[in-house]
């Protein structure tokens, strides 16, 4: 069975402030059949490490500085782009964050699900179409065939957000990399379309990288969570060791931020006070140490690295044994 096996992956963008490392030293494997999360705040690197998978970072700015992608042994970094491209959406596919944008808007939808069937795989313009209007019909979307005559701007967000889907999926590839896949939809069509990516990656056997903020998608969703803070994995484990016994203090802050049916109508939610640490000003210590109430002189001075708690467990923090 396909593993993707992420390796000290380290991507900086030169901006004109300078040189920024929005991913830094980041490891994970995505198993065989399983779901893994990717949580923490905006701008912590989550969307950034999906990119770097995909090799489709903005060029020239952004670049894969070292460490490695691999796909079955194979270091997706070190590919040519013809090769990648070979791999992208076949192997790989991808739900983008805003699917307005992912889709093209002077195209239509039968139009750009169709290219993706042209290109990976030996068939024809009309088996296309009508592997299209399958693919279209079983995520979901009713009278499939005029869908296909459509363009974006006529299609709900959550029609749009199937769309994505589907063209994610056409080719059935072993990994899907679903970035913040339900962003701007109402609650209901939310667990929609996160019990559609389940049921699907059921028919599949497919594994699923799910980029998320939300502790509750990955509470419902994931066996695995990597949680980013600053661009780093604070913490790794199972979804069991991530929910019932979370090392890092930011982890815990983020658990207690989540409101629960105990939670009182006018009481005030956990926050995290203070603010993430600017890329191009990072703390020469732990980078949560400034809004860590267990922070010590230890935490300003010295960058932790990830420590085993168990097997499958990890976490980056100085001090965890004393929390």
């Amino acid at each position: 069975m396909a593993v993707l096996s992420i390796n000290n992956l380290i991507t900086e963008f030169d901006t004109d402030e300078g040189r920024v490392r929005a991913v830094d030293d980041v490891s994970f494997t995505a198993q065989a059949g399983k779901t893994l999360g990717i949580v923490g705040e905006s701008g912590c690197g989550k969307s950034v490490t999906a990119l770097s998978i995909m090799r489709l970072l903005p060029q020239p700015m952004g670049q894969i500085v070292s460490g490695s992608v691999e796909l079955d042994g194979t270091d997706l970094t070190q590919l040519p782009i013809p090769q990648m491209e070979k791999i992208r959406g076949a192997r790989i596919g991808m739900v983008f964050q805003e699917p307005m944008t992912a889709l093209n808007p002077v195209h239509t939808v039968g139009r750009q699900l169709t290219e993706a069937l042209l290109i990976h795989k030996d068939t024809t313009p009309d088996a296309a179409i009508r592997e299209a209007v399958g693919i279209l019909d079983r995520v979901g979307i009713p009278s499939a065939d005029v869908r296909m005559t459509e363009y974006p701007h006529q299609l709900s967000g959550g029609m749009r957000q199937r769309v994505v889907i589907a063209m994610a999926l056409a080719c059935k590839p072993d990994f899907l990399i679903a970035d913040e896949p339900t962003t701007a939809l109402d609650v209901t069509i939310q667990a929609q379309i996160l019990e559609l990516i389940k049921e699907l990656q059921a028919d599949m056997g497919m594994s699923v990288i799910l980029i998320t903020h939300d502790l509750g998608v990955i509470a419902e969703t994931c066996d695995e969570v990597v949680v980013m803070y600053a661009g780093k994995v604070a913490e790794r484990g199972s979804v069991f060791d991530i929910f019932d016994r979370a090392a890092h203090p930011y982890t815990r802050g983020l658990l207690k931020s989540i409101p629960t049916l105990n939670t009182e109508p006018k009481s005030t939610l956990s926050v995290i006070d203070g603010m993430v640490p600017g890329l191009l000003d990072l703390p020469e210590g732990c980078r949560f140490e400034n809004r860590c109430t267990f922070s010590s002189e230890q935490c300003i001075s010295n960058a932790p690295g990830l420590q085993a708690i168990k097997e499958q467990h990890q976490v980056s923090c100085l001090r965890w044994q004393e929390i």
